[in-house]
């Protein structure tokens, strides 16, 4: 299976800009650890790679003042969001319109998972400097494994991306030259009230775009209500829970 083409997940992102950090709780949580796990380096020139709304650039320029930071998101109208002084650039992680070895940091929290991982960690590689560092949050096989439960006794469609193991994660950075492969895993956990409630910050984070094997018609109300009650029997007492598997990525080129 493949993952949604690049026009519409930049749609997709688009629409979501307005609502996007209302519903990212999560995404910052994530973000955070990432930074959290960064090694000591004083990088002169750093890439936010699927920025987003610039969560993280307030950070990344906190931790590295004397940095030139670039942000760069595939959506325009995410751009346009982020606040924090910047080089702000549209453009496509899989063809990064950056010179070669021109970074000391590249960095990317939940934005590869879009893209061919390998053909954006082959870019990611090409921009760093020798010895620059990489740092980047992904996620796992288990991500929205609530969703697919619901959903399997309902239809055939696909109703979540595919996503790389660990395992997976740590080989193809390998193998493209990447040293010092350092990754962790852990999981992190949204609730909420009920199921529409779910489904609604799903679309608001932009996340509900999949590829081959989606669904392209409206889904009948008595499917929805099976798959809502479904979902009601992983009801816990703070809610209806939507897991992120978690993967974070750090290496040196």
């Amino acid at each position: 299976m493949t993952n949604p083409s690049k026009a519409r997940v930049r749609q997709s992102f688009e629409r979501a800009a307005s609502t996007y950090d209302s519903a990212a709780d999560i995404q910052r949580r994530i973000c955070t650890q990432l930074a959290a796990g960064l090694p000591e380096i004083t990088p002169t020139r750093l890439l936010d790679a699927g920025c987003g709304t610039g969560y993280a650039q307030t950070d990344l320029q906190a931790r590295f003042p004397r940095a030139h930071a670039v942000a760069l998101d595939l959506s325009p109208a995410m751009l346009d969001r982020v606040a924090a002084p910047c080089c702000r650039l549209a453009g496509d992680l899989e063809n990064l319109p950056l010179a070669d070895a021109c970074l000391d940091l590249y960095w990317s929290s939940l934005a590869v998972q879009w893209c061919d991982l390998a053909t954006a960690l082959r870019e990611a590689h090409r921009t760093l400097r020798p010895a620059g560092q990489l740092a980047l949050a992904s996620l796992g096989p288990a991500t929205f494994h609530e969703l697919r439960y619901a959903f399997a006794d309902v239809d055939d469609y696909r109703h979540t991306l595919t996503f790389h193991s660990e395992h997976e994660v740590r080989k193809i950075a390998g193998a493209l030259g990447f040293s010092a492969i350092n990754t962790k895993k852990n999981t992190k956990i949204a609730h909420y009230a009920d199921f529409k409630t779910l489904l609604r910050a799903v679309k608001a984070i932009g996340a509900n775009q999949l590829g081959d094997g989606r669904r392209t018609s409206l889904m009948s109300r008595a499917n929805f209500q099976r798959a809502e009650a479904a979902y009601e029997l992983l009801r816990t007492p703070a809610g209806l829970p939507l897991s992120y598997d978690v993967i974070y990525l750090y290496a040196k080129k």
